[in-house]
């Protein structure tokens, strides 16, 4: 990690190596690339959906992806959130968040909602946000859900 400012900005189709790369280097709720593409998550889809129902958001240093979120406006939901380890900590992660959830409250969501794996940071992190547990995903991740300001 350098001194170097981070940068925040909208995810582009190229920036999406970098976004796998955070993903698969994170600590909690770690996925492989292969476990992604047994899910259906590939580079190739996470590109197309930003030409579609998805918008994402980058934190860079340098021209490094550091930390990215991505938001689902047909489903209402934040497909993604991951920092970096070393990158924690810092508000990078609720920077991402309030972006996502700013889009998607301006494309009409009512109720936004989030899977999370229990027992990790990520539940204090969403709960010390406004989050109520609503149950569990179908792969027993927690569902999280958060009703648009009034």
């Amino acid at each position: 990690m350098t001194n170097r400012a981070i940068v925040f900005r909208e995810a582009i189709g190229a920036d999406v190596p970098g976004i796998t790369r955070v993903r698969t280097s994170v600590v909690e709720n770690l996925l492989t690339v292969q476990q992604l593409d047994e899910r259906g998550i590939t580079e190739a889809g996470i590109a197309a959906s930003f030409l579609a129902d998805s918008k994402g958001w980058v934190a860079l240093q340098g021209e490094g992806v550091v930390a990215f979120s991505i938001a689902d406006r047909a489903t209402q939901s934040i497909f993604a959130l991951f920092v970096l380890p070393g990158y924690e900590g810092r508000g990078i992660g609720s920077v991402l968040l309030d972006s996502a959830l700013r889009w998607l409250w301006d494309n009409g969501a009512e109720r936004v909602w989030l899977t999370t794996g229990a027992g990790t940071r990520a539940v204090r992190f969403y709960e010390d946000r406004g989050w109520r547990c609503t149950g569990t995903g179908p792969r027993g991740d927690l569902r999280y859900e958060l009703g648009r300001p009034a």
